[in-house]
């Protein structure tokens, strides 16, 4: 693969399986030492030590502000800087309002929304070390199109869509480059129709990752949706 992310350092939130682990071997694949986390310790050093040597990890609930900051103090002193952020960890809760659960609303809040600010809050102090940097922040369609049983996912992910383009317009004269990409159905086990053939691969997904990543500093792709060709009937 092409190494134009070479010296380059990354962190892919919930990099250990689906879209964050194609993403995080996309961007080692093109040169970027890459941190991962994940809630399970198990599975962020099962995943980091199948990714390969250009991959580490350390486990994070990205809805909890010490275990973020403590993830970015690891990315520091491990691979000694930050370039690029992947906001990709996201839950699902999928009922009525009235059946959703305070605990199924604050952590899908927690993490969807909650935890895009935490990590961004960290990559940005880091980023003006380096003189710039790159967010991309994994949405959903689900960002501009809601639909019953998913308040609480399309709030979050409505949240994060505004949050993103504020936060560009914050940073943008600071060399942050802030980027949205929207996916509708992935071939992941996410979400309650679970993987199918017709949907979107995960290392698609990726692919447009570098493909915002590639672009001069003077271009940035704002926002991308992503839906499969021939959705299910």
């Amino acid at each position: 693969m092409e190494q134009f992310l070479d010296n380059k350092v990354a962190v892919v939130t919930g990099g250990t399986r689906g879209i964050g682990r194609a993403i995080a071997e996309a961007l080692a694949g093109c040169g970027a030492s890459v941190a991962i986390c994940g809630r399970s310790e198990a599975a962020v050093a099962k995943a980091a030590g199948e990714l390969g040597p250009k991959v580490v990890g350390r486990a994070a609930d990205v809805s909890n502000p010490e275990e973020v900051r403590a993830l970015f103090e690891f990315v520091e002193e491990r691979l000694g800087g930050l370039d690029i952020l992947v906001n990709n960890a996201g839950v699902g809760s999928f009922a009525s309002v009235a059946e959703t659960s305070l605990e199924s609303w604050q952590r899908t809040i927690g993490t969807n929304l909650n935890g895009v600010f935490y990590c961004s809050r960290e990559a940005l102090a880091r980023f003006r070390k380096r003189g710039g940097g790159f967010i991309v922040n994994i949405s959903s369609l689900a960002a501009r199109n809601p639909f019953a049983g998913g308040a609480a996912y399309n709030a979050s992910k409505f949240g994060l869509n505004g949050f993103s383009e504020a936060m560009m317009l914050d940073h943008r004269y600071e060399n942050v480059r802030v980027s949205t990409i929207m996916p509708g159905s992935v071939n992941t086990e996410f979400g309650s129709q679970g993987a199918a053939d017709w949907k979107v691969a995960p290392q698609d997904i990726a692919e447009i990752v570098l493909g915002v990543l590639r672009m001069p500093e003077r271009t940035l792709i704002s926002r991308v949706e992503v839906r499969p060709t021939k959705p299910h009937k």
